[in-house]
Order: structure tokens, then C-alpha cells, then sequence
């Protein structure tokens, strides 16, 4: 985690349920925590889609953690010419069925 994260940057992130972490000590102590864990969640991701707005991009998708997803978004910025991570949030979807999710997005 700590090679995708900016160095430069300013950092944060929101984990489902937590109230934000600001600081690469702070965003980096959570994730160590999580990830280090026994009990460390396996995260399969499915319909990323990435946009770029010159110098920051950010890519969406969902995880799957556990028997619940989470929408996320990462936010990453370009940092001598390499792209790292400034910003993660997840947080749960409602359950919903087929039929009532919104129209596709133009942007698709």
C-alpha cells in the first residue's frame, strides 16, 4: 500500500464507518491495520471505470468484501510522472434489484 500512496501529496481516506483520516501517518496506520489483520478481508473488485482530468483522475468501482459491496472511488494524482493514490472512500450499496437501477450514464 505505502508504493501506491502519494508521498508528496496530501492524503485522506474514509473506510466504511470511520470517520476521515488525513495524513499519509494516519491513512497508511488504518490500512496496515486492516490489512495486517487475521481476520483481513479478501477484496474482489468488478466494474471499474477511470476518468482523467489532467494531472488527477479518479477510478470508481465496486468491491466486494465479505458477503457486502461497497461503491468506492480512488483519487489519484500525478506525482513526478507517476500516478499515486490521494483519496479512498467506500461505502456500503443498498441491496436493489435489477429492474430499478438507474438508466446507464452517458459516459459509459
Amino acid at each position: 500500500m505505502e508504493r501506491i500512496w502519494a508521498r508528496e501529496h496530501v492524503v485522506a481516506c474514509i473506510h466504511p464507518g470511520w470517520a476521515p483520516l488525513h495524513g499519509s501517518d494516519a491513512v497508511l496506520g488504518s490500512w496496515r491495520a486492516i490489512l495486517g489483520s487475521s481476520d483481513a478481508p479478501q477484496v474482489q473488485c468488478h466494474d471499474a471505470t477511470a476518468l482523467v482530468l489532467g494531472e488527477t483522475a479518479f477510478v470508481t468501482c465496486i468491491a466486494v468484501v465479505r458477503d457486502g459491496k461497497l461503491a468506492a472511488t480512488n483519487v489519484f494524482a500525478l506525482e513526478r510522472g507517476e500516478w499515486r493514490l490521494v483519496h479512498h472512500q467506500a461505502g456500503p450499496v443498498a441491496a436493489r434489484s435489477e429492474s430499478r437501477r438507474p438508466p446507464a450514464s452517458p459516459l459509459n
